[in-house]
């Protein structure tokens, strides 16, 4: 006999679009729209798009976002010569790099040594912080916890460790990574050799340790809710306040797979923190690194984190520091 499994089967329910609770009465901004329906959308959600509101801290954050991506696509776009074929070839490998170390701190050096980088940087972070004010904003409005917001400022203050706060403390802007995909991710390994290996960073480990956990509790989560929900599982808040089939069943599970279960509203709890903290402890290691610790290998090997690899070959002298070498 077919029965349902809405890992495979989902169902739509078509209805009028729903317009949100009334907004605060002196609210000067309205939702736009009436809302709408998509089909495709809803395979992975909510169908319903719109009715939107945008509000002061919306409108700037994206008028800041649209000018920095348009300086960095610019500037990607005339590192080929405006050729929009090798635009969109090399796309993935194109970048706009921060100032060379020379220029330290300084604040507007010349666009094409980074000035263009600053600038995108600058209208970048005001984008990203106009946004969290608007989350937190919108939660309050909306009368609900400022969970969301708070989890967007702790992935916030990674990117400012990499981009502004760790620049500073190092003297260069130069420090900072470029835009880009696989020059980003370039940087990142050189970034990592550069000081030794990061990981052997303790905070690196927690992140990727943390990083690994949310995945594995979102999963677990997102499992027991699918496998449970044809006795509507997917109704989590009230299965919190009063506990029905669905989560008895879920938790019975995973008391006789694991001798232990968290519960309905505990497992929103840890998957919380693990993601939270894998950019909190990702921003420390980072902020440590060329601050406080020049070579994570040897401070592992100090701390007796890492052993000390055996010398295979004996040490090969610098020619130009013997005597009578000659010099130029």
């Amino acid at each position: 006999m077919a029965e349902y499994q809405n890992i495979f089967t989902q169902v739509q329910v078509h209805a009028s679009p729903y317009q949100g609770v009334p907004l605060e009465p002196s609210g000067v901004w309205t939702r736009i729209g009436k809302g709408g329906q998509v089909h495709w959308l809803g395979r992975f959600g909510d169908p319903q798009v719109g009715p939107f509101y945008l509000g002061w801290t919306g409108l700037a954050s994206l008028l800041c976002g649209f000018i920095a991506i348009e300086i960095i696509g610019l500037n990607m776009w005339a590192s080929v010569n405006w050729d929009p074929v090798q635009f969109i070839r090399l796309l993935p490998w194109l970048a706009l790099e921060p100032p060379p170390p020379g220029y330290g701190l300084r604040i507007m050096p010349p666009l094409n040594e980074g000035g263009w980088w600053l600038m995108a940087g600058f209208f970048l972070t005001t984008s990203i912080i106009l946004w969290w004010v608007r989350v937190y904003r919108r939660s309050r409005a909306l009368g609900i916890g400022t969970h969301t917001a708070w989890a967007f400022a702790s992935a916030i203050w990674l990117y400012l460790v990499l981009g502004f706060i760790r620049p500073l403390l190092m003297g260069s802007w130069g420090e900072a990574p470029p835009f880009g995909i696989f020059p980003h991710l370039d940087w990142t390994a050189a970034f990592s050799i550069r000081y030794g290996n990061l990981f052997y960073n303790p905070f690196h480990m927690l992140s990727i340790a943390f990083l690994y956990g949310s995945t594995l509790l979102f999963a677990m989560h997102g499992a027991t809710i699918l496998a449970t929900s044809r006795f509507g599982a997917e109704r989590e808040v009230e299965q919190i306040t009063d506990r029905g089939t669905a989560f008895e069943r879920g938790m019975l599970f995973w008391r006789w797979v694991m001798g232990f279960n968290a519960t309905a509203e505990s497992i929103h709890r840890w998957a919380w923190w693990f993601a939270v903290l894998t950019t909190l402890t990702g921003g420390i290691g980072i902020l440590l690194t060329g601050t406080v610790v020049d070579n994570w290998y040897l401070w592992a090997v100090k701390h007796g984190v890492a052993p000390s690899y055996p010398q295979v070959f004996p040490p090969v002298l610098d020619p130009t520091t013997l005597t009578g070498a000659p010099t130029r």
